[in-house]
């Protein structure tokens, strides 16, 4: 990679940054912020604030862990506004190479190896392909030929999270946070994304989420196509795939 390539990329880095800074609050929040996106993009094996910690400062590493850490658990800036700010920056550039055509349900999975981490359970994770010890989100991107941006993303609390009150409280999950399927999750997603006047796409889904006959009735109902994705049994009990559009009868497991 050349001199001048480097250069471009790291004042692209550092205009995207200042963009979020600006969204943040408190001007003392702009460092961990920056350091924090620093240590996303450094070759570290785990993406968590101790590895970041040592990489953005080697010659500091407990109280840069401690710095990260409270940016991250305590500092009380929005989410929402972060993603707004990103929506803004980075949706210009992805429809300069075309319209939006999808928008694209899913959740990732992230394996865990403690039980504290908030809505850390035994569950499906993608990352791993089968069931294990990890946390899930549900997000909703916008997408084209050329890129996708998330635009929602929610974390899934388990209902055995969600029903304990001592673990809610020493992880600091708000009060207010009930339990929800992903489905429900993804379709509050589907509603905010149409009451923001996002632009519009195809709604595609796995067959997790096109299972959920509230969930594809109520696209619908948004004015919204989709495309989604049907596991069933076949001869001999043997579990297969379709694709169906919206007016086809999908039949397969619920996601919880």
């Amino acid at each position: 990679m050349g001199l001048q390539r480097t250069a471009d990329i790291e004042s692209r880095f550092v205009a995207y940054v200042d963009g979020l800074a600006g969204v943040i609050g408190h001007g003392d929040r702009e460092r961990p912020l920056r350091d924090y996106c620093t240590g996303l993009v450094m070759p570290c094996e785990r993406k968590s604030v101790e590895p970041m910690a040592a990489v953005t400062a080697p010659a500091r590493v407990g109280a840069q862990h401690q710095s990260l850490l409270h940016f991250v658990g305590e500092a009380p800036w929005s989410d929402e506004n972060v993603l707004a700010k990103v929506r803004e920056m980075v949706l210009p550039a992805i429809e300069r190479h075309g319209p939006i055509e999808a928008w694209i349900i899913d959740d990732t999975g992230f394996p865990k190896q403690g039980r504290h981490s908030v809505g850390v359970a035994r569950q499906y994770c993608g990352q791993l392909g089968k069931q294990d010890n990890c946390q899930v989100a549900v997000s909703l991107s916008l997408a084209n030929h050329d890129a996708s941006l998330p635009v929602a993303y929610q974390l899934y609390l388990p209902k055995e999270w969600a029903k304990d009150r001592a673990r809610r409280r020493k992880a600091g999950v708000p009060k207010e946070v009930r339990f929800k399927t992903k489905p429900q999750i993804a379709l509050e997603q589907l509603r905010w994304a149409c009451a923001a006047g996002l632009p519009r796409g195809v709604v595609l889904m796995d067959a997790g989420y096109g299972a959920d006959t509230d969930l594809r009735a109520t696209i619908t109902t948004l004015g919204l196509s989709y495309v989604a994705g049907a596991a069933y049994l076949g001869v001999g009990a043997r579990a297969r795939g379709r694709c169906h559009r919206r007016t086809g009868q999908v039949r397969g497991d619920h996601r919880s």
